[in-house]
């Protein structure tokens, strides 16, 4: 036994022993640790898909309790037959930047052919669904309707309902939780960081998103959601390690960040791309930061602090340029308010240079799925009046998603 009377995790190494204290912090008792879809297949063998032909979607995220790939464990499982990999935007062992086009390939583990979803198509293809039995998607998602795999999910019904293939979806928690929050996607603004009408932090599990969009895009396909297992809450995944589902989403507090500062991309502020701290970031050459964390401070807005600090990009916007910086500090997670903090923030940007601040409109509007937000900001309305009138559509939608739900 360590100090405290923590176990000693112990390894060892040709040569070398490592011990390894488990230490929870002082009056913390352990968080359990969440169970995914693919846990419940590990458990049963994967005997529900025993004798098919498996084409997998996935990403690095896509691993069990023991932290084993999905790939991995269906190439030797023995009773499935894994013949596709389709990777998303990133690739299926998640290591391309944000935007960059992912070629087809083979997977070096399994030695099975990579069907690129980010490349020359993001849509599978007829001729790589033939003899497929099933498609398997397994990849964990933030919550934020911004965000391209949910777009890649939609797709791959709309593929397996044209082939008539059946398509299995291993559900994995929502780390942002139930909360909602934003404005709710137009469909005039559908796009693929958009796939559906829905806010920005839609509070529901893949699985739960998939039940939707089979029932409201009448994608007629047969699908099974493998659910999870015990409490699916943010405290649940909290208690597993964190897979950086995208490199930009280091951290589930990023994830946080990310539901709201995502709209900073849609503007010519830098959202900290290139940064050891991207969407906790956000800054330009010709930000006056300690004006902007002081208006930003003086809002007193829920769960958050603003400081002022400064930051040269590695990447992306104003690469290697120094830029004046705000940091957000989010104090409270249950009762910050990502999309109305990040207007919070644009507002105060734009009245303090209205010479140098722009917006670029249609990828502001794609991100928000609306130009009523953007035309808001340029009429002079404050970030409370505009999160206020959001209200009847997050309600709605509220209720429209419930017959979906499969969890409290």
């Amino acid at each position: 036994m360590s100090r405290r009377g923590a176990p000693l995790v112990v390894a060892s190494l040709p040569g070398v022993v490592l011990a390894i204290a488990v230490v929870a912090p002082q009056g913390c008792a352990p968080r359990p640790a969440a169970r995914c879809g693919l846990d419940g297949l590990v458990d049963s063998k994967f005997s529900a898909l025993a004798g098919k032909r498996v084409a997998l979607v996935t990403n690095q995220t896509g691993v069990d309790r023991r932290l084993r790939h999905v790939a991995d464990l269906l190439d030797t499982v023995g009773n499935v037959e894994l013949v596709a990999l389709f990777g998303p935007e990133h690739g299926v062992r998640g290591i391309a930047r944000a935007g960059e086009r992912v070629e087809d390939s083979v997977d070096p583990r399994t030695r099975v052919p990579v069907y690129s979803l980010y490349g020359a198509s993001r849509k599978p293809r007829p001729e790589q669904l033939e003899g497929v039995d099933a498609i398997v998607y397994d990849i964990q998602d933030i919550g934020v309707r911004t965000y391209t795999y949910l777009s890649t999910l939609e797709l791959c019904m709309e593929a397996a309902a044209e082939a008539g293939v059946e398509i299995w979806v291993l559900d994995r928690p929502n780390p942002l939780g139930r909360a909602v929050g934003g404005p709710v996607l137009e469909p005039a603004f559908e796009s693929f960081v958009g796939p559906h009408p829905m806010p920005m932090r839609y509070g529901m599990t893949v699985g739960e998103f998939a039940r939707m969009v089979r029932a409201e895009r009448q994608i007629d396909v047969r699908l099974e959601v493998v659910p999870c297992g015990g409490a699916v809450s943010p405290a649940a995944i909290g208690g597993a390690p964190w897979i950086a589902p995208s490199p930009n989403i280091p951290t589930r507090l990023t994830a946080l960040l990310y539901a709201g500062l995502v709209l900073i991309e849609g503007t010519n502020l830098s959202e900290g791309r290139g940064t050891t701290r991207p969407f906790q970031l956000v800054g330009a050459p010709w930000l006056d930061a300690s004006a902007a964390a002081a208006a930003l401070e003086g809002l007193a807005l829920p769960g958050v602090r603003f400081r002022p600090t400064g930051f040269v990009p590695t990447f992306s916007k104003y690469e290697g340029e120094a830029c004046a910086a705000i940091e957000v500090h989010v104090t409270d997670e249950a009762t910050y308010r990502p999309e109305m903090t990040a207007v919070a923030v644009i507002v105060a940007a734009r009245r303090l240079h209205a010479d140098r601040f722009r917006f670029r409109e249609k990828a502001f509007d794609r991100l928000a799925g609306t130009d009523r937000l953007r035309l808001a900001i340029e009429a002079g309305r404050s970030a409370d009046e505009i999160a206020r009138s959001w209200e009847d559509a997050l309600a709605d939608f509220e209720l429209r998603r419930q017959p979906f739900l499969l969890y409290p």
